[in-house]
């Protein structure tokens, strides 16, 4: 496997809607992780349920699987920065609900889970336009850093944003809650300063049945894309350990909040750094056997994650998950949006949501439900081995993917779907 120096190209910070769009995108993402860290504490406080851990998951998957092939469609017939605009605004909403629940002393989780259930919803819509846009936001020379860019500011908010929220929850839930709200606030203005440099070409086809599989029928015709996403798909399906990091940190680790906005922020520290190493060196040759090797590095990562009991090792543990997984998220995104028609690529994008973003609340649900039946650590340990079997599977299923040296040319019509 080889890389090479990148090629001159335009730098897409010089894009003044491209920097407001990844600063949008960087405050929301470390307010969702803030969020999220006092989520899995507050209800693993109230409840001591490693399934509630799961149903966390649940709770923000079973809406985003019943609407995401819609916001697939709305993202190919609606300005995707509006959609995107919106949909931070009901995150926003939902910062603030919890924060109300938990000002006002909430005792049951179940509140805490219909909030879920709406965050998932604008997480549907919000996915799909949110892959979609960045090729509209720079110049096409500029695409391949403006991924790597993105990608690791990105996870420079998924490292800082579980600390805080650790932190922060030392002091309540409700201080976390109330800064969430003030950072997504400024995500929206950011956001409403946004405007996309090239404009869509998806037009304003009706929405019908055949419109809104016109994405599966897309990804089930090309075997690279297919193979690329379903493998993410069952990997993070099975190795979704994430879930029962407040388990992991109090019951095996012995620790508090702190440790878990730590643990959490060890998989973005390992994404990041290996994501600024390819905004330097990016993968150009023999794609396919780099993204096997970034999936089995995360179900390697996995197993000795299960097997630690302190808490340098598990940090290490997570940290190799993260640059695995963001080596494989580097390929499958350039080889979904470079192989898809910008007329339908939200729609491809949503599919891609299904099998990617929602795997992640899946696996979760599964991981609290294995926890729930076998135990914490054997839960953790049984999600890495099954997570290197999907790997030697899918290398054995699809050969066309493995076998794949360089990134295709760029899709530019509908007749290159067929």
């Amino acid at each position: 496997m080889s890389v090479s120096p990148s090629l001159p190209a335009p730098n897409p910070l010089s894009q003044r809607n491209f920097l407001f769009y990844l600063m949008a995108r960087v405050l929301g993402t470390l307010a969702v992780q803030m969020q999220s860290v006092a989520i899995g504490w507050q209800v693993y406080d109230l409840t001591g349920s490693l399934v509630d851990l799961g149903l966390i998951g649940l709770a923000q998957f079973a809406p985003f699987l019943l609407l995401i092939l819609l916001a697939g469609h709305v993202a190919d017939r609606y300005e995707r920065r509006r959609i995107i605009l919106i949909c931070m605004l009901v995150q926003l909403l939902c910062g603030a609900l919890l924060f109300m629940l938990t000002f006002s002393g909430i005792s049951a989780v179940w509140p805490i889970f219909a909030v879920l259930v709406l965050y998932g919803s604008a997480r549907a819509f919000m996915m799909p336009a949110t892959q979609a846009i960045l090729i509209n936001l720079v110049p096409p020379a500029s695409f391949g850093r403006a991924v790597a860019l993105s990608s690791s500011t990105f996870h420079v908010a998924v490292i800082a944003g579980p600390v805080l929220g650790g932190l922060l929850y030392l002091a309540g839930a409700k201080v976390v809650y109330a800064i969430v709200a003030g950072l997504l606030s400024l995500a929206v203005i950011l956001m409403a300063m946004t405007r996309t440099l090239t404009q869509q070409s998806g037009g304003r086809e009706p929405v019908s049945w055949h419109s809104l599989l016109e994405g599966l029928r897309f990804v089930r015709a090309r075997p690279v894309i297919l193979g690329a996403i379903s493998l993410d798909l069952f990997a993070v399906l099975f190795g979704g350990a994430t879930a029962l990091l407040p388990a992991l940190a109090r019951d095996v680790l012995h620790a508090g909040p702190t440790a878990l906005g730590l643990l959490r922020m060890a998989p973005g520290v390992g994404a990041a750094l290996t994501s600024v190493l390819l905004g330097f060196f990016p993968i150009t040759r023999r794609v396919g056997l780099w993204m096997f090797g970034g999936v089995a590095l995360f179900g390697v990562g996995t197993l000795v994650l299960g097997q630690s009991s302190i808490l340098p090792l598990s940090l290490a543990a997570l940290a190799l998950m993260g640059a695995g997984d963001m080596v494989s998220v580097y390929v499958r995104h350039l080889l979904v949006q470079l192989e898809t028609p910008d007329s339908i690529r939200g729609r491809v994008s949503a599919v891609s949501s299904v099998f990617i973003g929602a795997s992640n609340e899946l696996g979760e649900f599964e991981s609290g439900i294995t926890a729930g039946w076998f135990g914490l650590v054997p839960a953790v340990l049984l999600g890495g081995a099954m997570t290197l079997g999907v790997t030697a599977l899918w290398m054995w299923r699809f050969p066309t993917l493995r076998t794949m040296d360089r990134f295709p040319r760029a899709a530019t019509s509908p007749a290159d779907t067929h």
